[in-house]
C-alpha cells in the first residue's frame, strides 16, 4: 500500500490528542473514522474541532467552505466494527499501558489484513505495543505534538518488528498532512520526551527546594534560553499527571534514578493539580 492509496483513516479516542489528529486528516482530504465509547465524548470533540476550524477561517489559513467540507469527512462512531472500512489507524488513548492494550487488540481485530496500525503513545515501548497485535510488521509509532493542528514534528517510531514499507508509508503520509516527520527508533521516552522530561523534572526540584518560584524559573528559560514557554508553564499545558507516568517509563526503562518523578509533581497530582486541565498546576487557571 502507497500514502495515495490511503483515503479513509480511524483515529481511536476523541480526547484532545484525538480530535487534533481527526482535525488534521479531515482538513488534509481524508475522511476519518473518529471512534470513542461514549457519544458525549464523540459531540465534545466535534464541537472542540469545529472551534479550532473557526479559528483557522479567522486567521484565513482555511476558508469557510474548507471547514464545511472538513468536518463532513468525520463521522464519529461508537462501534468498533466501524474500523473495518479504515485503510490506516491511529490509536490516540491516554497514556495508560493496560487501556493502549485494551484498545489496540480491539482495533487489531477489526481492521482489515494488513491495514496499518500506529499509536499515538508519548513514551511507552513501541515493539512492545506491536507484540500485543497480529500485525506487528505493519505497527508504528507516530507521536504528534499538541496541540496537533498547529505543531508540525511527528516523532515516527519504529518497533523492531515494523516493516520497511510500513514505515516508508507512515513518513510519506505524515508529509501529506504538512507534517515534518522525524524517524526515531524505539527507546523509553523516544528523543522528545527523553530530553524534554528530565528538563520539567528539574525545573519542579528548583521549586520544591526553593531555588526560585515556578515564574523566576519559567522567565529563565524563556529571556535567557529563548524557549517559547517555560517549564514549567509546559508541564501545566501538559498535564502533570502525564509528566509523571512519561518519567515513571523512562525511570522503568532505564534504571537510573536522575529520571525519578520530583515529590512536588507527585503531591501536586495526589492534590488534583494536574495543571489547566484541572485549573490548577503550578499555576492557576480561570
Amino acid at each position: 500500500m502507497s500514502a495515495s492509496e490511503i483515503k479513509t483513516v480511524a483515529v481511536l479516542g476523541a480526547g484532545t490528542m484525538g480530535n487534533g489528529i481527526a482535525h488534521v486528516f479531515a482538513r488534509s482530504g481524508y475522511r476519518v473514522i473518529l471512534r470513542d465509547i461514549e457519544q458525549p465524548f464523540l459531540d465534545r470533540a466535534m464541537e472542540t474541532i469545529k472551534g479550532n476550524l473557526d479559528r483557522e477561517v479567522k486567521k484565513a489559513k482555511i476558508t469557510e467552505a474548507d471547514k464545511t467540507a472538513a468536518l463532513g469527512r468525520i463521522n464519529p462512531q461508537t462501534a468498533i466494527s466501524s474500523l473495518a472500512e479504515a485503510d490506516f489507524a491511529v490509536e490516540a488513548v491516554p497514556e495508560n499501558l493496560d487501556l493502549k492494550v485494551r484498545v489496540l487488540k480491539e482495533a487489531d481485530a477489526a481492521l482489515r489484513p494488513g491495514v496499518p496500525l500506529a499509536s499515538n503513545t508519548s513514551s511507552i515501548s513501541i515493539t512492545s505495543l506491536a507484540a500485543q497485535t497480529s500485525r506487528p510488521e505493519h505497527f508504528i509509532g507516530m507521536h504528534f505534538m499538541n496541540p496537533v493542528p498547529v505543531m508540525q514534528l511527528v516523532e515516527v517510531i519504529r518497533a523492531i518488528q515494523t516493516s520497511d514499507d510500513t514505515f516508508a508509508l507512515t513518513m510519506a503520509l505524515c508529509e501529506k498532512l504538512g507534517k515534518k516527520p522525524v524517524a526515531v527508533n524505539d527507546a523509553p521516552g523516544f528523543v522528545s520526551n527523553r530530553v524534554l522530561m528530565p528538563l520539567i523534572n528539574e525545573a519542579a526540584f528548583c521549586v520544591m527546594e526553593g531555588v526560585a518560584t515556578p515564574e523566576s524559573v519559567d522567565a529563565v528559560m524563556k529571556m535567557g534560553m529563548n524557549h517559547p514557554m517555560g517549564p514549567l508553564e509546559l508541564a501545566d499545558f501538559i498535564g502533570l499527571d502525564v509528566c509523571v507516568d512519561i518519567l515513571e517509563v523512562l525511570y522503568k526503562g532505564f534504571g537510573d534514578p536522575k529520571y525519578r518523578a520530583c515529590p512536588l509533581l507527585r503531591k501536586y497530582v495526589a492534590a488534583g493539580w494536574l495543571g489547566r486541565k484541572s485549573g490548577r498546576g503550578f499555576y492557576k487557571y480561570p
